[in-house]
C-alpha cells in the first residue's frame, strides 16, 4: 500500500484527501504545517507528497527544499496543490522538480490520476 504525506494545514481539505485516498487504496499520513510535513517525512519516508505551497511554520517552498536536500526523500514525488495564482510562486515550486501542480478547488479525477501517474500505479 502506497504511504502518501499529506501536508496541509487546513483540516477540512485534509481530511477531504485522507478520505479519497483511503477509499483509492492509499495509506494517507497527514501533517499540518511545514515542520510537521518534513518530520513526518524523515522518520518514515513516503511514496509521494501532496504539499500546499501556502502553510504556516515554512511553507510549502520550505518543505520541498528540505525534502530534496535529504537523501532518503531526494526523489520521493511531490505534487503541489495550491489556490496561489502567483506566477511567482509557481516557478519557484518549478525548481523542486514536482511531479504535477495542482490548483484549488481541484478535481479529485485530475488528482487521483496525477497520483497514480507519479507512483506508476493504475486503479
Amino acid at each position: 500500500m502506497n504511504r502518501i504525506l499529506i501536508v496541509e494545514d487546513d483540516r477540512d481539505i485534509a481530511l477531504a484527501l485522507t478520505t479519497r485516498l483511503r477509499a483509492a487504496g492509499f495509506l494517507p499520513v497527514n501533517a499540518y504545517d511545514a515542520m510537521g510535513g518534513v518530520s513526518l517525512a524523515v522518520k518514515d519516508t513516503p511514496d509521494l507528497v501532496l504539499l500546499d505551497l501556502m502553510m504556516p511554520a515554512g511553507g510549502g517552498l520550505k518543505v520541498a527544499e528540505r525534502l530534496r536536500a535529504l537523501g532518503a526523500t531526494a526523489v520521493v514525488p511531490i505534487i503541489f496543490l495550491t489556490a496561489s495564482k502567483d506566477p511567482e510562486m509557481r516557478e519557484k515550486a518549478m525548481l523542486y522538480r514536482p511531479h504535477n501542480f495542482i490548483e484549488k478547488p481541484y478535481d479529485p479525477v485530475v488528482l487521483l490520476a496525477s497520483i497514480q501517474e507519479a507512483l506508476g500505479v493504475t486503479a
